[in-house]
């Protein structure tokens, strides 16, 4: 077989459909070149791809497809919600469409098919995707209780709009409430009502979420989440993960990063303050959250004793 004209540049290193391939001028015998590799009805592509973002993977999958849109897991790494990927295996993409639509089997997706309202998909990146709030509903079919707590905490959360391109939340409470309310026969249904009112504005990492729920599973009272200290003089003074401002008690969650020669200077010197204004520090690192916490509930435990809080008062 002769040596196959070279594609357009636009079409080198990523998967595209026979369509767009066709409009830009490439002829059916390129297209059936055996140095294109078919990942499906309509897509290819040339040599592998799964270094590439996967917004550039998925696209193609979701173009081929009438009145589909990414969901479920691949809604939630698209639109950056925590969700536990699968390890093994290979690819799949999750799509969905209208219940009533043609049933669709295709290799690399899982199409689900079930009631979809229009305002439940958005664009982004150009890719139609699932809103978040309909998104984190749709996990409840395939995370824990805890997990999707995580997600929904995520949703939720105010931005830094010093570090992130946003300043509005992903969603509101009041949203991921309508989305349970509007789809009452939906599968993992009474996961997302148990799992939503266990969400709280404030936590900013999934991390702080899960030791918050370690922490009032245990019996705990419930911590604050990023509130400020302020002083007997009214002064502002930093945030931490989760506070006991009653007990002048502050949690912080050490992630890797502390690790870093910078933040470790950055870290003696919030203990320094902690010390000044006369509170407690308890620092938590990724060892205590093994087995279910105990270690990190256990630090916490102590420091509410020591600070004058009785279980039960």
């Amino acid at each position: 077989m002769k040596t196959a004209r070279p594609l357009p540049a636009n079409f080198q290193g990523r998967p595209f459909t026979v369509v767009e391939a066709a409009d830009a001028g490439v002829s059916p015998k390129r297209l059936r070149h055996r140095s294109l590799t078919v990942l499906g009805r309509g897509i290819r592509s040339l040599g592998p791809t799964p270094g590439l973002p996967l917004s550039v993977r998925v696209r193609p999958f979701i173009e081929v497809n009438e009145r589909c849109a990414a969901s479920h897991l691949t809604a939630a790494e698209l639109g950056g919600l925590p969700a536990r990927q699968p390890k093994e295996g290979p690819e799949m993409y999750h799509v969905i469409r209208p219940e009533g639509a043609a049933h669709l089997n295709r290799p690399h997706v899982i199409v689900h098919r079930m009631k979809l309202y229009d305002d439940e998909i958005t664009l982004l990146d150009g890719i139609p995707i699932t809103t978040p709030e309909r998104t984190w509903l749709d996990l409840a079919e395939m995370l824990t209780v805890d997990e999707l707590v995580v997600a929904g905490d995520s949703c939720v959360r105010m931005p830094r709009p010093e570090f992130e391109a946003r300043d509005q939340p992903l969603c509101t409470l009041g949203d991921l409430q309508r989305m349970i309310e509007r789809h009452k026969g939906k599968r993992g249904i009474r996961k997302a009502r148990e799992a939503i009112a266990l969400i709280r504005v404030g936590s900013d990492s999934p991390q702080e979420s899960l030791l918050r729920l370690a922490i009032v599973r245990a019996g705990l009272p419930e911590p604050e989440l990023n509130v400020p200290i302020i002083d007997d003089a009214g002064t502002r003074h930093h945030e931490p993960d989760l506070s006991y401002r009653k007990y002048r008690i502050g949690i912080e969650y050490e992630g890797e990063l502390h690790g870093d020669e910078g933040q470790i200077v950055r870290d003696i010197a919030r203990s320094e303050r902690y010390t000044g204004l006369g509170w407690t520090e308890v620092r938590i690192s990724k060892r205590h959250m093994a087995h279910d916490a105990k270690a990190a509930v256990a630090k916490v435990r102590t420091a509410l004793v020591q600070a004058g809080w009785r279980p039960g008062r």
